[in-house]
Order: structure tokens, then C-alpha cells, then sequence
């Protein structure tokens, strides 16, 4: 299987995380751990659910993957695939387990972690090592999935706001 076609697979399960969040009420943000070629960790948010802000996505997937053993020298060879850039606080968790890669699908204007607001991922700050990261692999889909998410009332939200005005915008995505 080509390089492309195992990004798009992966990607595609990743998408399928986010789905699982969303139908559980949760921002829909999915991902998978890839080594060798396998999936080895999945992840959804669970902010919702834990009432924990700190339930992204990606570290619901490294705690999992390391309460069954997995170890935390082998993220050097292992690469993330997510639905959204990585948060800030994500990013740097991500630098700290010394993973290999992160290609994700849309970016985060509001938090991004991996340049869209501070380049994390890449600064040559002294914890942990730099990694490569890049976005627009579903791109499109993404977006659709947080817009659908973000037009509907939210039950669990802080302070409910009235969104009855607001309409999902599709005409600019290319599904």
C-alpha cells in the first residue's frame, strides 16, 4: 500500500474517532497512533464525559496506550494522525513522548500548537525533540464535522448560548 493511500486509510480512521465524539456530545476530534505501519492507539475527546478539560483527543490515546504497555521510547517511530491540529498542550505533550510525525486535517486558529498559533512542535525550546507536522489531509471533512458540531445546542456547554440563527455552511468545502 503507497504512502498516500496508508495516509488517507489512517486519516479515515482518525475521522471515524471524531465521529464517535461527536455522537457522544464531545467536540468531534479523533486520532490513531500508527508504528510500523499498524494502528496502536485511538483517541477521541472526552472533555464532556470526564468533565476534565485536559481529555483531548490525543492524550486519552497516550495514557491508553501507555496503561497497556506501550512504551514511551517507542513514539520516536510512531506517527499521529488527527482530525485537528494540536492543541498547545497537546503539541507539547507530543514533543515530551518524542513522537515521530503528526499529520492532521484542519488547522486550530483559536489553539493550534503545530504553527497555527505557536509553532510547538517545531521550537527550539529545551523539553523534549521537534517534530515534523503537516495539515490539509481531510481537510475539508474535518471542518464539516466541527461545524456540524458547533451549529447544534450543546447540552453539557458552561453557558448555553440561543444558535437558532446559525445555519452549516458547506459551499466553500470540497467533500
Amino acid at each position: 500500500m503507497g504512502d498516500e493511500e496508508e495516509q488517507r486509510r489512517f486519516m479515515g480512521e482518525a475521522l471515524r474517532m471524531a465521529e464517535e465524539a461527536y455522537e457522544a456530545a464531545e467536540v468531534p476530534v479523533g486520532c490513531v497512533f500508527v508504528r510500523d505501519g499498524a494502528v496502536v492507539g485511538r483517541g477521541r475527546n472526552e472533555t464532556n464525559v470526564a468533565k476534565n478539560g485536559t481529555r483531548h483527543a490525543e492524550l486519552v490515546a497516550i495514557d491508553r496506550m501507555l496503561e497497556s504497555g506501550f512504551r514511551v521510547e517507542d513514539f520516536g517511530t510512531t506517527q499521529l494522525y488527527v482530525t485537528v491540529e494540536p492543541c498547545v498542550m497537546c503539541a507539547a505533550a507530543l514533543r515530551l513522548v518524542g513522537i515521530e510525525r503528526v499529520v492532521y486535517g484542519c488547522a486550530n486558529d483559536r489553539f493550534g500548537g503545530c504553527g497555527s498559533v505557536l509553532p510547538v512542535s517545531s521550537d527550539p525550546v529545551p523539553d523534549g525533540a521537534p517534530y515534523p507536522s503537516e495539515g490539509g489531509l481531510f481537510r475539508d471533512q474535518a471542518i464539516l464535522m466541527l461545524r456540524k458540531f458547533y451549529v447544534r445546542e450543546n447540552a453539557v456547554a458552561p453557558q448555553p448560548r440561543k444558535k437558532a440563527a446559525r445555519e452549516l455552511k458547506t459551499q466553500d468545502l470540497q467533500l
